[in-house]
């Protein structure tokens, strides 16, 4: 079993009256339980040309368990440098040059119109990003998931 566990800080001596110091941390657990770790990841490192819509993770029928975590870095240098993150058509953000997030995802095909393929376009030029899944482990459906 795989440990994996995520931190956030979040800290501002200006932002409030007083200083702000926020914490959390919690490991990566397969659905359900509060045992058994996820154990798959899939990495990659890729440039987007500006203009360029990309499916970074698609909707699969290997990845219908319910625990999925994505992270997703904008690793350009230039903070005009940005990209547009979507879900179904629907913008969640922008990464700004070395901007991240980091989120749970539900890959769900149980309602065809309910498109959750997570989406990027790069814009003011192209973007190098690297992007992370966490998974419970991709279950090959047909020969064709190879």
């Amino acid at each position: 079993m795989a440990t994996t566990t995520a931190t956030i800080t979040l800290s501002s001596a200006d932002l409030l009256s007083d200083n702000m110091s926020l914490s959390a941390t919690m490991n990566l657990y397969k659905g359900g339980t509060t045992a058994t770790g996820l154990d798959q990841m899939n990495y990659h490192r890729l440039i987007v040309p500006t203009g360029t819509n990309f499916d970074l993770i698609e909707e699969s029928a290997a990845l219908t368990e319910d625990a999925n975590y994505v992270y997703i870095i904008n690793k350009n240098t230039d903070v005009t440098d940005y990209v547009k993150i979507s879900i179904n058509d629907e913008e969640i953000g922008r990464l700004y040059a070395g901007d991240w997030l980091f989120m749970p995802w539900d890959c769900d095909l149980s309602a065809a119109a309910n498109d959750s393929t997570i989406e990027l376009q790069a814009y003011t030029h192209e973007a190098i990003i690297e992007y992370a899944l966490f998974h419970n482990g991709e279950t090959l459906v047909t020969a064709a998931d190879s």
